[in-house]
Protein backbone atom coordinates (compact mmCIF):
# COMPACT_ATOMS: atom_id res chain seq x y z
CA UNK A 1 0.00 0.00 0.00
CA UNK A 2 3.18 2.25 0.60
CA UNK A 3 3.78 2.45 -3.38
CA UNK A 4 0.09 3.08 -4.21
CA UNK A 5 1.56 6.92 -4.91
CA UNK A 6 5.27 5.74 -5.96
CA UNK A 7 2.98 3.87 -8.87
CA UNK A 8 2.18 7.35 -10.13
CA UNK A 9 5.38 8.44 -10.45
CA UNK A 10 6.55 5.22 -12.36
CA UNK A 11 8.53 5.99 -15.98
CA UNK A 12 7.43 2.42 -17.58
CA UNK A 13 9.83 0.36 -19.56
CA UNK A 14 9.34 0.77 -23.60
CA UNK A 15 9.91 -2.17 -25.50
CA UNK A 16 8.24 -1.49 -28.44
CA UNK A 17 10.08 -0.96 -31.88
CA UNK A 18 11.57 1.96 -32.74
CA UNK A 19 10.00 1.62 -36.59
CA UNK A 20 6.49 -0.07 -37.77
CA UNK A 21 5.53 -0.97 -41.15
CA UNK A 22 1.94 -1.89 -42.10
CA UNK A 23 0.94 -3.39 -45.40
CA UNK A 24 -2.50 -2.62 -46.83
CA UNK A 25 -1.71 -4.67 -49.86
CA UNK A 26 0.48 -2.92 -52.14
CA UNK A 27 0.40 -0.15 -50.04
CA UNK A 28 3.23 0.29 -47.46
CA UNK A 29 2.76 2.82 -44.29
CA UNK A 30 5.83 3.06 -42.14
CA UNK A 31 5.48 4.53 -38.77
CA UNK A 32 8.31 5.92 -35.97
CA UNK A 33 7.93 5.56 -32.49
CA UNK A 34 7.82 9.08 -30.86
CA UNK A 35 10.33 10.03 -27.92
CA UNK A 36 11.34 13.44 -26.16
CA UNK A 37 14.19 14.23 -24.19
CA UNK A 38 12.86 15.72 -21.01
CA UNK A 39 14.45 16.54 -17.36
CA UNK A 40 14.18 13.75 -14.56
CA UNK A 41 11.96 15.28 -12.03
CA UNK A 42 14.75 14.97 -9.56
CA UNK A 43 18.05 14.37 -11.18
CA UNK A 44 17.61 17.16 -14.03
CA UNK A 45 18.79 14.44 -16.27
CA UNK A 46 17.80 14.11 -19.16
CA UNK A 47 15.85 11.16 -19.81
CA UNK A 48 14.81 9.93 -23.90
CA UNK A 49 11.35 8.23 -23.32
CA UNK A 50 8.29 8.18 -25.42
CA UNK A 51 5.35 7.73 -23.50
CA UNK A 52 5.57 7.73 -20.02
CA UNK A 53 2.51 4.53 -19.45
CA UNK A 54 -0.54 3.81 -21.18
CA UNK A 55 -3.94 4.03 -19.53
CA UNK A 56 -2.49 2.13 -16.06
CA UNK A 57 1.03 2.75 -14.67
CA UNK A 58 1.29 -0.90 -15.04
CA UNK A 59 0.97 -0.94 -19.14
CA UNK A 60 3.65 -0.18 -21.54
CA UNK A 61 2.63 1.96 -24.63
CA UNK A 62 3.86 4.03 -27.34
CA UNK A 63 3.20 6.70 -29.86
CA UNK A 64 4.18 6.31 -33.55
CA UNK A 65 4.04 9.43 -36.22
CA UNK A 66 3.05 8.27 -39.87
CA UNK A 67 6.36 9.28 -41.74
CA UNK A 68 5.79 7.74 -45.02
CA UNK A 69 3.67 6.16 -47.18
CA UNK A 70 0.22 7.23 -49.02
CA UNK A 71 -2.75 4.77 -48.55
CA UNK A 72 -5.83 4.84 -51.29
CA UNK A 73 -8.47 2.25 -50.87
CA UNK A 74 -11.11 2.31 -53.40
CA UNK A 75 -10.22 6.07 -54.09
CA UNK A 76 -10.47 7.16 -50.72
CA UNK A 77 -6.96 9.06 -50.24
CA UNK A 78 -6.40 8.85 -46.47
CA UNK A 79 -4.22 11.19 -44.23
CA UNK A 80 -0.40 11.12 -45.00
CA UNK A 81 2.30 11.89 -43.39
CA UNK A 82 3.32 15.55 -42.91
CA UNK A 83 0.41 16.25 -41.13
CA UNK A 84 1.20 15.25 -37.85
CA UNK A 85 -1.15 17.11 -34.76
CA UNK A 86 -0.85 14.91 -31.27
CA UNK A 87 1.88 12.09 -33.09
CA UNK A 88 4.05 14.33 -34.11
CA UNK A 89 4.65 16.67 -30.69
CA UNK A 90 8.44 17.88 -30.64
CA UNK A 91 10.65 18.95 -27.29
CA UNK A 92 10.24 22.37 -29.03
CA UNK A 93 6.48 22.56 -29.12
CA UNK A 94 6.43 20.77 -25.64
CA UNK A 95 7.11 23.87 -23.64
CA UNK A 96 6.93 22.54 -20.52
CA UNK A 97 7.22 18.64 -20.21
CA UNK A 98 6.39 18.65 -16.42
CA UNK A 99 6.85 14.88 -17.16
CA UNK A 100 6.62 12.64 -19.74
CA UNK A 101 3.02 12.25 -20.84
CA UNK A 102 1.15 9.05 -20.72
CA UNK A 103 -1.11 7.66 -23.37
CA UNK A 104 -4.74 9.25 -22.13
CA UNK A 105 -2.69 12.98 -21.80
CA UNK A 106 -2.05 12.76 -25.82
CA UNK A 107 -5.89 10.93 -26.44
CA UNK A 108 -7.69 13.53 -24.42
CA UNK A 109 -5.70 16.19 -26.75
CA UNK A 110 -6.07 13.83 -29.67
CA UNK A 111 -10.39 13.71 -29.52
CA UNK A 112 -10.51 17.63 -28.40
CA UNK A 113 -8.57 18.56 -31.83
CA UNK A 114 -11.20 16.00 -33.14
CA UNK A 115 -13.57 18.15 -32.18
CA UNK A 116 -12.31 21.40 -32.22
CA UNK A 117 -12.07 20.90 -36.30
CA UNK A 118 -15.41 21.51 -36.50
CA UNK A 119 -15.21 24.59 -34.45
CA UNK A 120 -13.38 26.99 -35.69
CA UNK A 121 -14.86 30.01 -36.91
CA UNK A 122 -14.82 31.54 -33.18
CA UNK A 123 -12.95 31.15 -30.65
CA UNK A 124 -13.74 27.51 -29.11
CA UNK A 125 -12.35 25.83 -25.62
CA UNK A 126 -12.59 21.84 -25.12
CA UNK A 127 -11.46 20.24 -21.67
CA UNK A 128 -11.02 16.71 -21.90
CA UNK A 129 -11.60 13.48 -19.18
CA UNK A 130 -11.31 10.05 -20.28
CA UNK A 131 -11.68 10.69 -23.75
CA UNK A 132 -15.13 12.95 -23.57
CA UNK A 133 -15.56 16.62 -22.67
CA UNK A 134 -16.72 17.74 -19.28
CA UNK A 135 -17.15 21.28 -21.10
CA UNK A 136 -16.75 22.33 -24.41
CA UNK A 137 -17.40 26.34 -25.98
CA UNK A 138 -17.55 29.15 -27.58
CA UNK A 139 -16.30 32.56 -26.68
CA UNK A 140 -15.74 36.33 -27.80
CA UNK A 141 -12.28 35.45 -26.49
CA UNK A 142 -10.21 32.43 -25.51
CA UNK A 143 -10.75 33.21 -21.80
CA UNK A 144 -14.38 33.76 -22.07
CA UNK A 145 -14.24 30.37 -23.87
CA UNK A 146 -12.15 28.51 -21.15
CA UNK A 147 -14.62 29.76 -18.17
CA UNK A 148 -17.61 28.85 -20.04
CA UNK A 149 -16.28 25.36 -20.82
CA UNK A 150 -14.65 25.19 -16.76
CA UNK A 151 -17.96 26.34 -15.54
CA UNK A 152 -19.92 23.51 -17.96
CA UNK A 153 -18.28 21.37 -15.32
CA UNK A 154 -15.97 22.75 -13.00
CA UNK A 155 -15.59 19.21 -10.67
CA UNK A 156 -15.09 17.24 -13.95
CA UNK A 157 -12.96 19.58 -15.23
CA UNK A 158 -10.07 18.88 -12.52
CA UNK A 159 -6.98 17.28 -14.28
CA UNK A 160 -8.27 17.50 -17.33
CA UNK A 161 -6.78 18.28 -20.78
CA UNK A 162 -7.62 21.79 -22.12
CA UNK A 163 -7.20 22.71 -25.85
CA UNK A 164 -8.18 26.08 -27.48
CA UNK A 165 -8.17 26.66 -31.18
CA UNK A 166 -7.01 30.16 -30.71
CA UNK A 167 -3.61 32.13 -29.51
CA UNK A 168 -4.05 31.90 -25.99
CA UNK A 169 -3.09 35.09 -23.85
CA UNK A 170 -2.24 36.49 -20.36
CA UNK A 171 -5.68 37.33 -19.24
CA UNK A 172 -7.15 33.17 -20.04
CA UNK A 173 -4.02 31.95 -19.11
CA UNK A 174 -4.48 33.93 -15.89
CA UNK A 175 -7.66 31.96 -15.35
CA UNK A 176 -6.58 28.36 -16.20
CA UNK A 177 -3.39 28.74 -13.90
CA UNK A 178 -6.21 29.03 -10.93
CA UNK A 179 -7.33 25.51 -11.89
CA UNK A 180 -5.93 22.23 -11.88
CA UNK A 181 -5.27 20.25 -15.05
CA UNK A 182 -2.59 18.43 -16.81
CA UNK A 183 -2.93 19.43 -19.88
CA UNK A 184 -2.74 22.67 -22.02
CA UNK A 185 -2.19 23.24 -25.63
CA UNK A 186 -2.93 25.74 -28.28
CA UNK A 187 -1.74 27.07 -31.74
CA UNK A 188 0.46 30.09 -30.07
CA UNK A 189 0.92 31.32 -26.50
CA UNK A 190 1.11 35.50 -26.01
CA UNK A 191 3.92 37.28 -24.38
CA UNK A 192 3.35 36.27 -20.78
CA UNK A 193 1.36 33.79 -20.57
CA UNK A 194 4.29 30.57 -20.39
CA UNK A 195 5.01 32.49 -17.86
CA UNK A 196 1.74 32.36 -15.71
CA UNK A 197 0.85 28.58 -16.67
CA UNK A 198 4.29 27.21 -15.63
CA UNK A 199 3.87 28.24 -12.33
CA UNK A 200 2.66 24.91 -12.23
CA UNK A 201 5.48 22.26 -12.40
CA UNK A 202 3.71 19.29 -14.00
CA UNK A 203 1.46 21.00 -16.48
CA UNK A 204 2.08 19.65 -19.51
CA UNK A 205 2.43 23.09 -22.10
CA UNK A 206 2.12 22.32 -25.79
CA UNK A 207 2.20 24.89 -28.62
CA UNK A 208 0.92 23.04 -31.74
CA UNK A 209 0.56 25.57 -34.65
CA UNK A 210 -1.19 23.44 -36.80
CA UNK A 211 -4.19 23.97 -34.36
CA UNK A 212 -5.05 27.51 -36.37
CA UNK A 213 -5.38 25.13 -39.56
CA UNK A 214 -7.57 22.60 -38.12
CA UNK A 215 -9.94 23.15 -40.74
CA UNK A 216 -8.09 21.25 -43.12
CA UNK A 217 -8.63 18.08 -41.31
CA UNK A 218 -12.22 17.98 -41.56
CA UNK A 219 -12.37 16.10 -44.88
CA UNK A 220 -9.09 14.07 -44.12
CA UNK A 221 -9.99 10.47 -43.42
CA UNK A 222 -7.68 8.35 -41.32
CA UNK A 223 -7.83 4.58 -40.92
CA UNK A 224 -9.09 3.69 -37.10
CA UNK A 225 -8.24 0.43 -35.68
CA UNK A 226 -10.10 -1.84 -33.21
CA UNK A 227 -7.87 -4.07 -31.72
CA UNK A 228 -9.70 -7.56 -30.50
CA UNK A 229 -8.57 -9.31 -27.20
CA UNK A 230 -7.83 -12.77 -29.55
CA UNK A 231 -5.13 -10.77 -30.97
CA UNK A 232 -7.29 -9.63 -34.15
CA UNK A 233 -8.37 -6.57 -35.79
CA UNK A 234 -10.79 -4.63 -36.72
CA UNK A 235 -10.29 -1.80 -39.17
CA UNK A 236 -12.46 1.07 -40.16
CA UNK A 237 -12.45 3.97 -42.41
CA UNK A 238 -13.06 7.41 -39.28
CA UNK A 239 -16.06 8.88 -38.88
CA UNK A 240 -16.87 12.02 -40.65
CA UNK A 241 -19.58 14.70 -39.69
CA UNK A 242 -21.95 15.54 -43.09
CA UNK A 243 -23.47 18.41 -40.92
CA UNK A 244 -21.53 21.70 -41.82
CA UNK A 245 -24.50 24.07 -42.05
CA UNK A 246 -27.96 24.94 -41.59
CA UNK A 247 -29.08 23.41 -44.50
CA UNK A 248 -27.16 19.82 -44.05
CA UNK A 249 -30.30 19.46 -41.27
CA UNK A 250 -33.66 17.86 -42.27
CA UNK A 251 -37.34 19.34 -40.85
CA UNK A 252 -37.94 15.74 -39.08
CA UNK A 253 -40.99 14.24 -41.04
CA UNK A 254 -41.76 10.79 -41.63
CA UNK A 255 -44.34 8.66 -42.81
CA UNK A 256 -46.35 5.80 -40.87
CA UNK A 257 -49.08 3.57 -41.66
CA UNK A 258 -49.67 5.86 -44.43
CA UNK A 259 -49.69 8.92 -42.82
CA UNK A 260 -47.43 11.71 -42.96
CA UNK A 261 -46.44 13.23 -40.04
CA UNK A 262 -44.10 16.35 -39.80
CA UNK A 263 -42.75 18.78 -37.10
CA UNK A 264 -45.05 22.04 -37.13
CA UNK A 265 -42.23 24.53 -35.92
CA UNK A 266 -38.86 25.96 -37.61
CA UNK A 267 -35.60 26.34 -35.95
CA UNK A 268 -34.85 29.85 -35.49
CA UNK A 269 -31.42 31.02 -36.38
CA UNK A 270 -30.04 30.63 -32.62
CA UNK A 271 -31.28 26.98 -32.48
CA UNK A 272 -29.64 26.17 -35.74
CA UNK A 273 -26.58 27.56 -34.32
CA UNK A 274 -26.60 25.61 -30.83
CA UNK A 275 -27.62 22.49 -33.07
CA UNK A 276 -24.40 22.94 -35.23
CA UNK A 277 -22.67 23.41 -32.28
CA UNK A 278 -24.41 20.56 -30.59
CA UNK A 279 -23.83 17.86 -33.32
CA UNK A 280 -19.76 18.74 -33.51
CA UNK A 281 -19.75 18.52 -30.03
CA UNK A 282 -21.24 14.62 -30.11
CA UNK A 283 -18.65 13.33 -33.08
CA UNK A 284 -15.67 13.13 -30.14
CA UNK A 285 -18.39 11.39 -27.21
CA UNK A 286 -18.54 7.94 -26.46
CA UNK A 287 -22.10 6.61 -27.52
CA UNK A 288 -25.01 6.06 -26.61
CA UNK A 289 -24.99 9.45 -25.78
CA UNK A 290 -27.41 12.56 -25.53
CA UNK A 291 -26.04 16.08 -24.57
CA UNK A 292 -27.90 19.26 -23.87
CA UNK A 293 -25.78 22.67 -25.46
CA UNK A 294 -26.98 26.14 -24.86
CA UNK A 295 -25.86 29.39 -26.01
CA UNK A 296 -22.52 27.80 -27.50
CA UNK A 297 -21.53 25.83 -24.19
CA UNK A 298 -22.19 22.11 -23.35
CA UNK A 299 -24.91 22.02 -20.19
CA UNK A 300 -25.17 18.44 -19.53
CA UNK A 301 -23.21 15.64 -21.02
CA UNK A 302 -24.67 11.99 -20.79
CA UNK A 303 -22.24 9.25 -22.34
CA UNK A 304 -21.72 6.03 -23.35
CA UNK A 305 -24.50 4.30 -21.64
CA UNK A 306 -26.56 1.67 -23.03
CA UNK A 307 -30.37 3.09 -23.15
CA UNK A 308 -31.18 6.32 -24.98
CA UNK A 309 -33.75 7.37 -22.58
CA UNK A 310 -31.52 6.87 -19.52
CA UNK A 311 -28.32 8.94 -21.14
CA UNK A 312 -31.03 11.23 -21.42
CA UNK A 313 -32.10 11.47 -18.15
CA UNK A 314 -28.05 11.09 -16.99
CA UNK A 315 -27.42 14.35 -18.30
CA UNK A 316 -30.30 16.16 -16.81
CA UNK A 317 -29.23 14.69 -13.56
CA UNK A 318 -25.69 16.28 -14.68
CA UNK A 319 -26.75 19.85 -15.65
CA UNK A 320 -28.91 20.08 -12.62
CA UNK A 321 -25.92 19.63 -10.27
CA UNK A 322 -23.25 21.38 -12.64
CA UNK A 323 -25.49 24.25 -12.24
CA UNK A 324 -25.77 24.24 -8.40
CA UNK A 325 -22.48 23.92 -7.81
CA UNK A 326 -21.58 26.70 -10.47
CA UNK A 327 -23.46 28.73 -8.74
CA UNK A 328 -22.49 27.78 -5.04
CA UNK A 329 -18.83 28.29 -6.60
CA UNK A 330 -19.51 31.86 -7.97
CA UNK A 331 -21.39 33.17 -4.77
CA UNK A 332 -19.47 31.03 -2.02
CA UNK A 333 -16.10 30.04 -3.67
CA UNK A 334 -16.80 26.52 -2.58
CA UNK A 335 -18.05 23.32 -4.54
CA UNK A 336 -22.10 22.64 -3.67
CA UNK A 337 -20.77 19.51 -2.25
CA UNK A 338 -18.68 21.12 0.38
CA UNK A 339 -21.06 23.68 1.07
CA UNK A 340 -23.89 20.75 1.41
CA UNK A 341 -21.45 19.14 3.97
CA UNK A 342 -21.08 22.51 5.84
CA UNK A 343 -24.93 22.78 6.50
CA UNK A 344 -25.04 19.35 7.60
CA UNK A 345 -22.82 20.17 10.62
CA UNK A 346 -24.12 23.18 11.51
CA UNK A 347 -21.61 25.62 10.18
CA UNK A 348 -23.60 27.30 7.30
CA UNK A 349 -27.46 28.27 7.33
CA UNK A 350 -29.58 25.55 5.70
CA UNK A 351 -31.44 28.20 3.94
CA UNK A 352 -28.39 29.58 1.95
CA UNK A 353 -28.27 25.91 0.19
CA UNK A 354 -32.48 25.96 0.22
CA UNK A 355 -31.88 29.22 -1.70
CA UNK A 356 -29.25 27.46 -3.61
CA UNK A 357 -31.65 24.65 -4.93
CA UNK A 358 -34.54 26.67 -5.53
CA UNK A 359 -33.21 28.65 -8.05
CA UNK A 360 -31.47 25.42 -9.76
CA UNK A 361 -35.05 24.01 -9.94
CA UNK A 362 -36.64 27.08 -11.36
CA UNK A 363 -33.90 27.55 -14.06
CA UNK A 364 -34.08 23.38 -14.30
CA UNK A 365 -30.41 23.26 -14.41
CA UNK A 366 -30.10 25.64 -17.35
CA UNK A 367 -32.22 23.92 -19.27
CA UNK A 368 -34.72 25.72 -20.65
CA UNK A 369 -34.46 26.80 -23.85
CA UNK A 370 -31.40 24.26 -24.82
CA UNK A 371 -31.08 22.15 -27.49
CA UNK A 372 -31.31 18.17 -27.26
CA UNK A 373 -28.75 15.96 -29.31
CA UNK A 374 -28.37 12.42 -29.51
CA UNK A 375 -26.25 10.84 -31.65
CA UNK A 376 -28.54 8.52 -33.32
CA UNK A 377 -32.12 8.12 -33.49
CA UNK A 378 -34.63 8.34 -30.53
CA UNK A 379 -35.97 4.27 -30.55
CA UNK A 380 -39.48 5.64 -28.77
CA UNK A 381 -40.78 8.81 -27.62
CA UNK A 382 -39.92 8.38 -23.83
CA UNK A 383 -36.09 10.13 -24.82
CA UNK A 384 -37.67 12.87 -26.37
CA UNK A 385 -40.45 13.68 -23.45
CA UNK A 386 -37.94 14.02 -20.88
CA UNK A 387 -35.93 16.47 -22.54
CA UNK A 388 -39.32 18.41 -23.52
CA UNK A 389 -40.00 18.23 -19.88
CA UNK A 390 -37.14 20.42 -19.03
CA UNK A 391 -37.85 22.97 -21.26
CA UNK A 392 -35.67 22.30 -24.22
CA UNK A 393 -36.23 24.34 -27.58
CA UNK A 394 -35.19 21.96 -30.13
CA UNK A 395 -34.09 18.40 -30.70
CA UNK A 396 -31.47 17.04 -32.98
CA UNK A 397 -31.37 13.49 -34.08
CA UNK A 398 -30.11 10.85 -36.91
CA UNK A 399 -34.11 9.83 -37.78
CA UNK A 400 -34.95 6.88 -38.86
CA UNK A 401 -36.51 4.81 -36.26
CA UNK A 402 -39.85 3.19 -36.89
CA UNK A 403 -41.40 5.45 -34.26
CA UNK A 404 -39.83 8.88 -35.12
CA UNK A 405 -43.54 9.58 -35.89
CA UNK A 406 -44.27 9.42 -31.65
CA UNK A 407 -41.13 11.66 -31.29
CA UNK A 408 -42.68 13.97 -33.76
CA UNK A 409 -45.82 14.22 -32.09
CA UNK A 410 -43.93 14.73 -28.78
CA UNK A 411 -42.52 18.02 -30.32
CA UNK A 412 -45.98 19.06 -31.63
CA UNK A 413 -47.92 18.47 -28.65
CA UNK A 414 -45.62 20.41 -26.29
CA UNK A 415 -46.26 24.19 -24.91
CA UNK A 416 -44.76 25.90 -26.08
CA UNK A 417 -43.79 23.86 -29.12
CA UNK A 418 -40.32 22.11 -30.34
CA UNK A 419 -39.16 22.01 -33.21
CA UNK A 420 -36.69 18.82 -34.45
CA UNK A 421 -34.47 18.24 -37.20
CA UNK A 422 -32.68 14.61 -38.53
CA UNK A 423 -29.19 14.22 -39.80
CA UNK A 424 -29.47 11.34 -41.70
CA UNK A 425 -26.92 10.02 -40.10
CA UNK A 426 -25.31 8.64 -37.16
CA UNK A 427 -22.26 9.47 -35.21
CA UNK A 428 -21.62 6.29 -32.88
CA UNK A 429 -18.06 5.79 -31.17
CA UNK A 430 -16.78 2.95 -29.27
Amino acid sequence: MSDIKKMYKTIMADNFPDEITISFGDHKLIYRKRTWKIADEKSGDLIEKGLRYGENPDQEAALYELINGNLVIAGCEFIGPGRGLVSSISEEEMIQAGKHPGKTNLTDLDNALNILKYLTDKPAAAIMKHNNPSGIAYGSNVREAFDRANMADRIAAFGGCLAVNKPLDKEAAQSIADNYLEVVAAPDFEDGAVDILSKRKNLRIIALKKIGSLADYKALPFIDFKSLMDGGLIIQRSQSNKITSKEDFKLATTVYKGKEYSIERTPTEEEYEDMLFGWSVETGISSNSVIYVKQGATVGIGTGEQDRVGVAEIAIHKAYTKYADALCFNKYGIPYKNFELEVSRGKRDRAELDEIDEETNKNRGGLIGSSMISDAFFPFRDGVDVGIKEGVSSIVHAGGSDRDFESIIACNEADPKVTMVFTGQRLFKH
